[in-house]
């Protein structure tokens, strides 16, 4: 076995672990010495693991970023290079600099030849949207909202120009080519509604909403794909 493809399994061997594990288990699963257990975990710390314990008493791999170059193979970096190129030209500032900054880290970790792939690469996001309409109620809001878990009373203006004013339980922000939207239980409707975020006019926060927003996530999830189904399936009535 390489000395990268060890480093591996020891990570996977501490990862997930609420315990410290001693270098004498860790041995023992890999199947090596004792000693090179430590100097295993003293080139993983080296390489910025958040590895905490000592000799003795055991290690357990804290959370945190920890991306060494042995984590990605030549595809997977095409595949997050590729998303975050993405994000670049679709997102708000807060999620251009988020995959600035991303983007700078995976590169700090990457080997000098996956460096010099991300000069060539072999994928490319399509062109760049033409621009977004502006906001009134800032995205910085309303992820504020949508973590919060809390109520949103909106003015939201549609297509046709015609005004309400609806409280809604803000679930996720979607990025289209040409537009930003909200997705969010709608208590007016009683429904899971999609509102374009340039259209809404002004947002106040409320109390925290009645539901797990993961379990509203599942059934929002589910809403689009049988309204996308429905879209391409005959009225057999």
């Amino acid at each position: 076995m390489s000395r990268s493809a060890r480093l591996l399994l020891l990570l996977q061997a501490l990862r997930g672990r609420r315990h410290p594990v001693t270098a004498a288990q860790l041995a023992t699963m890999l199947t090596v010495s004792e000693r090179t257990i430590y100097r295993d975990i003293a080139e993983l710390a080296a390489q910025g693991a958040p590895i905490e314990g000592e000799a003795g008493l055991g290690y357990v791999l804290k959370s945190g970023l920890f991306l060494p170059p042995l984590m990605f193979n030549q595809e997977e970096i095409e595949a997050v290079v590729l998303g975050l190129r993405y994000v670049d030209q679709r997102g708000d500032e807060v999620l251009t600099q988020a995959a600035a900054d991303a983007l700078a880290k995976i590169v700090s970790v990457l080997s000098p030849e996956a460096q010099a792939m991300l000069l060539v690469p072999l994928s490319m996001p399509g062109p760049a949207a033409p621009g977004f309409p502006e906001n009134t109620v800032s995205l910085t809001a309303l992820r504020a909202a949508i973590r919060a878990h809390k109520r949103l009373e909106i003015d939201y203006v549609d297509a046709d120009g015609q005004h309400t004013r609806r409280v809604v339980w803000p679930l996720q922000l979607g990025f289209m080519d040409s537009a930003r939207v909200l997705g969010a239980w709608c208590e007016r409707r009683q429904a899971f509604r999609t509102f374009r975020t340039d259209r809404i006019l002004s947002a106040t926060e409320g109390d925290r909403y009645p539901a797990r927003r993961a379990d509203l996530l599942r059934d929002f999830h589910a809403h689009l794909d049988l309204e996308q189904y429905s879209r391409i399936t005959p009225d057999r009535n």
